[in-house]
């Protein structure tokens, strides 16, 4: 059985390394001033942020229509008997839905569809780790078993400058965005049951990218073989310092520096960064 690896832009793995692992990809869209974006496709993250930054209005993101899914699986039906579909959290985007949808329209194609509970480059983590198995030859069934395994050993912890992205997108409740706004708190959130909520609240960014470092070093002290990924929304010499520094002190961890890309950097807006890992 041949299985093809299906994503969609929000694990912003690059496209030189999506076509070295042969992993698909479908785009989410951002609409800023009533003009519509394809993320990884029309719009670059570097753009992004200088497009918008200073802008009141805050951009409008989208999942992908059910139609563009459908064309994607009816495409890789022509040389797959199978596709792994890893997305984002079902609980801050229809992209899970909207695959499990268009999957019943397809004919002559298995399609095995897993809600990776999170984004960006650990929802990437899962992508490589699928293809890696279908590039060995591994059916559909095997890949999404070890997906399950990977899920209990991921974890992801993430920074933001200001809450107001995340409120006036829908994706915090407006209460927490409200009380982080009047103590101005530089808040450490992670995703639970799907959902983006505050791990704990910090007054200062330096002191909040520390207590992230901090969460990931009581992992990786263990000396797991890891993989981790620092991920950044226009930090990158700072994310970079940080992952030389982490790798410096745990070469038993593989690092790779990501980024905050437009979908998910409107939502988080600049300044956000994180750290995230998974036990391989």
């Amino acid at each position: 059985m041949k299985t093809a690896i299906l994503t969609d832009s929000t694990a912003y793995i690059p496209s030189d390394l999506r076509e070295r692992w042969n992993i698909h990809m479908v785009p989410l869209n951002v609409l800023i001033k009533n003009e519509s974006y394809r993320e990884e496709i029309d719009l670059t993250a570097d753009d992004f942020y200088d497009m918008v930054r200073g802008d009141e209005e805050l951009p409008k993101t989208s999942q992908p229509s059910i139609g563009v899914i459908t064309e994607k699986l009816e495409e890789l039906s022509r040389d797959y008997d199978a596709v792994v579909a890893i997305h984002l959290s079902s609980g801050i985007s229809g992209t899970y839905q909207a695959t499990i949808t268009a999957a019943d329209m397809v004919d002559g194609l298995e399609v095995h569809v897993f809600d990776s509970e999170i984004s960006c480059m650990v929802q990437g983590f899962y992508a490589q780790e699928a293809a890696e198995m279908a590039n060995q030859g591994e059916i559909p069934e095997q890949i999404v078993e070890r997906l399950k395994h990977m899920k209990t050993s991921v974890q992801a912890y993430f920074m933001v400058d200001n809450l107001s992205h995340l409120h006036r997108g829908g994706r915090l409740s407006g209460a927490q965005a409200i009380v982080g706004s009047l103590l101005q708190v530089k808040p450490v959130l992670h995703f639970v049951d799907t959902k983006i909520v505050p791990f704990e609240k910090i007054r200062t960014s330096k002191k909040a990218i520390k207590r992230v470092k901090g969460l990931f070093e009581e992992v990786a002290e263990k000396g797991e073989p890891m993989r981790a990924t620092i991920i950044h929304a226009n930090r990158k010499e700072e994310a970079e310092t940080i992952m030389n520094e982490l790798h410096d002190k745990y070469p038993h961890v593989e690092f790779v520096l990501s980024y905050f890309g437009p979908v998910i950097g409107t939502h988080l807006g600049e300044g956000a960064l994180g750290i995230g890992w998974y036990k391989k």
